[in-house]
């Protein structure tokens, strides 16, 4: 029974111990920098149908893991006052305005919202095995569902309040949808073609990609549909079907709701945009009756933020708009090796089976990959791997199809097994040994410099380690610290210990604390704030910026918790 079912009974035990892993983790880990935001604005959307709070990413996410929370009979916040002020300063104010009230949930709060998550993670790895098991068969799908359940990056992100593996997802049923609707064309798959569709753009404004990408493959369908004996009537047709319902699924997730900007939000897109105001103004006028606006809004600041670029850091050098390189870079550095190595391999074999094969299953699985790896390496944004989670599972997938392939290798059989067993055991080694360490994650290439050297923000540094930094002081008698740590500004007030801004207002002076704990970011230099002062009050170089906590690179820390935050002892 075990030989005939063996595929399917390693896919169980492989989600089953990711399940695990990130429920024991979301215990042990507090608040990301952008959940302090996210989970307030997903129970505001369900309990208040407020879309304006947190509109730089779209609702589905927050919606989602916000769920739990409207079964706890939370203290409602007053968000009465946000005529007064813009989308980005009343989302600050109201996610103080949810936390403060519910001071004594705080932790239920956090871990309740995270479950969601957890599994939609899950539902992601089922969908890599049934992707992978209708295109290359049950072991390849059992050994791809292996590589993606020991992930370091996927266990980290897996387990968040956030959009990035929510994308991957849609993302990946989107491809999933369209391969088996251009197989065999009919309504009903085209219509499921147009949820997906929907819920994909309703998870991140990245996926906006997949419109262009949706339009040319019913384009070509349609053009070749005479030569599959297919009508072209009834093409047509699915594709005005599919469309539709991604356009409802999208209006759904906003509420239905089409009322222009509000003043404050259209005086933050004149401030923002001011030589393109009027023609943004008469888009969000002209469309404003078929999409929702504050999605319009969405897809706005993520084209604002893309072209002003974000400060990030890479091997030690800096800049604003980022590197081409820079996401190939991290995707060596963030990722297991075994699974570098494998997904490699992998998509060097798809690409000789594509080219020299004509095998076309590959086509779709490099095609996805090619597009979202342009994307991201044509973009400014340059501020984390989660950003490129969207092609992890489609390398899962062809990782597995490798792997399966090499075990079925007639020639030096033996010596193809051991080695594909070593990978899936290295992962394992890997997954246990950073447990729950995750975030910070960077391989065994990164071994020469500290962490905080070779990548910056998120891959190093994002506030899910305040929770130990405040039970090491509590323990040693301490109240308040001076710091700079991302989401500790907010969270460590809730675990009782006083957060002492080390960045503060010029003139302002600090009370003087035992210790100074410093995030591996602001080690890094890259998320020190571009506004800073020097002690006149004249604006700082990017040097200066950078280089802001440089007396503290070349010192030894007293404690060094989740290889994110380094506490120094001052006296």
């Amino acid at each position: 029974m075990f030989t005939r079912h063996w595929p399917g009974i390693v896919c169980l035990i492989a989600l089953i111990f990711m399940a695990v892993n990130m429920v024991s983790a979301i215990g042990r880990k507090s608040l990301t920098n952008d959940e302090v935001m996210h989970i307030p604005s997903g129970y505001l959307y369900l309990t208040e149908r407020n879309v304006r709070l947190n509109a730089e990413h779209p609702p589905l996410a927050k919606i989602w893991s916000a769920m739990p929370l409207v079964f706890m009979k939370l203290k409602r916040p007053v968000t009465g006052n946000g005529a007064q002020t813009d989308f980005q300063n009343y989302t600050m104010a109201s996610a103080g305005e949810f936390w403060e009230p519910n001071r004594d949930r705080f932790q239920s709060i956090s871990y309740w919202a995270r479950v969601p998550p957890i599994i939609l993670t899950l539902g992601l790895g089922v969908l890599i095995v049934v992707y992978s098991k209708q295109c290359f068969g049950p072991r390849a799908a059992a050994l791809s569902v292996v590589l993606f359940s020991f992930e370091p990056t996927m266990l980290a992100h897996g387990r968040i309040v956030h959009t990035d593996v929510p994308a991957a997802l849609g993302y990946l049923s989107f491809f999933f949808a369209l391969h088996f609707y251009w197989r065999h064309p009919g309504l009903r798959r085209a219509s499921i073609l147009g949820v997906v569709t929907g819920l994909a753009l309703v998870t991140k404004f990245s996926m906006i990609v997949l419109v262009p990408i949706l339009f040319v493959a019913l384009a070509i369908l349609f053009y070749r549909a005479r030569r599959r004996n297919f009508s072209r009537g009834r093409i047509a047709m699915h594709s005005g079907v599919t469309v539709l319902i991604a356009v409802l699924v999208v209006n759904a997730a906003y509420g239905f709701q089409h009322s222009m900007l509000a003043a404050p939000d259209a005086g933050w897109v004149e401030a923002t945009s001011p030589f393109l105001f009027s023609r943004w103004l008469l888009l969000f006028k002209t469309f404003s009756h078929l999409l929702p606006t504050y999605f319009m809004l969405g897809l706005h600041t993520t084209m604002l933020h893309n072209k002003l670029g974000h400060p990030a850091s890479l091997l030690g050098r800096y800049s604003l708009t980022g590197w081409w390189y820079y996401f190939p870079v991290a995707f060596a550095l963030k990722t297991s090796l075994p699974f570098l190595i494998v997904s490699v391999s992998a998509l060097a074999w798809a690409l000789w089976r594509l080219i020299a094969k004509r095998e076309k299953v590959f086509l779709v699985f490099v095609t996805a990959i090619a597009i979202y790896t342009a994307l991201s390496m044509t973009g400014n944004i340059n501020i984390g791997i989660r950003h490129f989670l969207p092609v992890f599972p489609f390398l899962f997938i062809l990782g597995g199809a490798l792997l399966d392939r090499i075990m079925r290798s007639r020639q030096r059989r033996v010596l193809a097994f051991a080695g594909a067993l070593t990978a899936l055991g290295w992962t394992g080694v890997e997954a246990w040994r950073t447990y729950p360490d995750y975030t910070p994650y960077l391989n065994q290439m990164a071994r020469q410099h500290p962490r905080w050297y070779y990548l910056s923000d998120s891959n190093v540094e994002w506030g899910d380690d305040v929770r130990d930094l405040a039970h090491y002081l509590q323990a040693r008698g301490e109240t308040s610290v001076r710091a700079a740590l991302a989401g500790g500004w907010a969270t460590l007030g809730y675990y009782d210990v006083q957060y002492v801004d080390l960045l503060p207002s010029p003139g302002k002076q600090l009370p003087a604390t035992r210790y100074v704990a410093i995030g591996a970011g602001f080690l890094n230099g890259s998320t020190v704030p571009r506004n800073l002062r020097d002690a006149g009050g004249n604006p700082i170089s990017e040097q200066q910026r950078v280089n802001w906590f440089a007396s503290f690179r070349n010192r030894t820390p007293e404690a060094v918790f989740g290889n994110s935050i380094y506490l120094y002892r001052e006296n």
